[in-house]
């Protein structure tokens, strides 16, 4: 796995769709002068049916970059629950069934730990930049902290309402900004591990 940026490397092509996450992505890689290409609307969804964060995102990389000839890049993000073993884990995004969903994905969670005595979590991220010539770069982040009984805050996606950062101040990831957020977050933190590599 490459430990710097490899030569001409100035161009990635995103796999991720969700809008929201392509901000996130676009925002932070602009730091590293790497130019940021939209995914391609004739590419397929890439069926996501790896048993690890790194797997998926591997998957998504490789299918962009194979699509496109140019080096792609994907994350893949899992929320770890302590009192559900580790669920909803690799299943985050569809945890209620197909088609994914977030507002069902969160009610599924609260009903799961009614009761739970112990709601700590973590969200981890793992970014794959697949590379024309088969090399990859790899990075990761987490974020610990803990999920309420209850949604608050309006911004953000996917499990942000329920989940509190150890790291804040006590609000959840849909009561920040983009850059506070960002600041913190397992995709921040990803991020930015990423840029160290890329530069």
């Amino acid at each position: 796995m490459p430990t710097a940026r490899p030569e001409g490397l100035d161009r990635l092509v995103l796999a991720s769709a969700n809008p929201k996450k392509v901000a996130e992505l676009a925002a932070l890689l602009a730091a590293a002068g790497v130019e940021v290409v939209a995914r391609p609307d004739d590419l397929a969804d890439v069926v996501e049916d790896a048993d690890t964060l790194v797997g998926n995102a591997r998957l998504k990389a490789e299918a962009v970059r194979d699509h496109t000839d140019h080096a792609a890049v994907a994350d893949d993000t899992g929320l770890f629950v302590t009192a559900l073993g580790g669920a909803p884990g690799v299943r985050s995004a569809r945890y209620a069934g197909e088609p994914a969903d977030d507002d069902a994905n969160v009610t599924r969670l609260l009903a799961e730990l009614d009761r739970a005595g112990d709601r700590s979590a973590a969200f981890r991220t793992v970014i794959v930049v697949a590379l024309p010539n088969g090399d990859e770069i790899v990075a990761e982040g987490e974020c610990r902290g803990r999920i309420i009984d209850e949604r608050r805050g309006a911004a953000g996606f996917g499990y942000d309402p329920v989940f509190v950062p150890d790291d804040g101040d006590g609000r959840t990831f849909a009561e920040m900004s983009a850059e506070e957020k960002g600041g913190m977050s397992h995709r921040g933190r990803a991020l930015r591990l990423l840029v160290e590599l890329l530069t």
